[in-house]
């Protein structure tokens, strides 16, 4: 690789938008990422795939500009050589067999029709396709079909890969598998764009995140940043015991809560929702009060680690709730 590819920023957005007629895609969102692994996170219908469709041209912002490996990539063939791109969406062409698929869009990017047979083979067998490469796509299962566009995206060996929710439809084996292709394109000094909405799928391949809800982006940083970040807020827990008041008197009177408050659930059922800084010192406290006041905690939760808990907290930041 040259110098000059090397220093080449892997993606440059400054100040970005696209609209759908009065539709948000993306919101304003400026960001400039060095090559490596990423994953871009974000419930469905966060943006995602608009932002991947900026990437690869397939999209025009509607306000500012894109840069990938320091080109436009709207309608550049060159640069397109240099990206493998597994879709969101289907895109096969199902009568076909999945070899002469990946033959067919390697001889597209300019190789001779032997080597790309030749090529295509080895990426299917890669991929775990060895048994089916020669049956028509129509045939395929959805997993299999998954399997046949991880291989076209990585048949050229690509500087850059842009994967859509890469790992749907796939068993567990088959995310396992195709887990550890990417990991190995990464050790091997590859550019990954990971998008997903399940957390553990990204964090299996890499730990740095782009966190995207709303068309907007929301947080960038590894999983120990994003969690520092979201440190000193309030910890949400509901709690079901035989007496809520007392409950609820003994935790303000602690001073460990910034609310305290109670409701009645779908069912019907009274509840506290707590909301702390101080889990711990809670947490501690609770089994004192339940002996020495006899109280009964029929149920306790709290908020868990689940993405969309993750987005509320960071939404409620960016409006200033929080």
């Amino acid at each position: 690789m040259t110098e000059s590819l090397r220093t080449t920023s892997l993606i440059q957005f400054k100040s970005v938008t696209k609209l759908y007629g009065k539709v948000l895609g993306v919101n304003d969102i400026s960001l400039t990422l060095s090559r490596g692994a990423y994953g871009l996170l974000g419930p469905n219908g966060s943006g995602k795939s608009t932002l991947l469709n900026l990437l690869t041209g397939q999209l025009l912002p509607t306000r500012g500009s894109v840069r990938v490996l320091g080109q436009d990539p709207r309608n550049n063939p060159g640069l397109m050589r240099q990206i493998g791109y597994c879709p969101g969406f289907e895109g096969l062409y199902t009568s076909i067999s999945g070899l002469d698929w990946v033959a067919f869009l390697l001889e597209m990017h300019g190789v001779g029709r032997r080597q790309a047979r030749e090529r295509a083979g080895d990426c299917m067998a890669l991929v775990g396709m060895t048994h089916g490469m020669n049956r028509p796509i129509f045939d395929y299962s959805r997993g299999m079909r998954q399997r046949t566009k991880i291989a076209q995206a990585i048949a050229h060996d690509p500087q850059l890969l842009i994967l859509d929710e890469p790992l749907s439809g796939l068993d567990p084996v088959g995310r396992a598998e195709m887990t550890e292709v990417f990991r190995q394109r990464i050790a091997d000094g590859g550019s990954l764009i990971l998008a997903s909405h399940v957390l553990h799928e990204i964090e299996a391949v890499t730990d740095s995140f782009l966190l995207i809800s709303g068309g907007r982006l929301l947080a960038s940083g590894t999983a120990n940043e994003v969690h520092e970040l979201l440190f000193d807020l309030p910890v949400e827990i509901q709690i079901r015991c035989n007496n809520l008041q007392r409950l609820s008197s003994l935790i303000m009177e602690h001073g460990l809560a910034d609310s305290v408050s109670l409701e009645r659930s779908q069912s019907g059922a009274e509840l506290l929702r707590v909301a702390t800084r101080q889990t711990a010192e809670f947490a501690d406290q609770l089994p004192n009060w339940i002996t020495k006041y006899d109280l009964c905690v029929n149920e306790m939760q709290t908020a868990d680690d689940s993405l969309q808990a993750l987005f509320n907290s960071l939404m409620k930041i960016h409006r200033g709730e929080l």
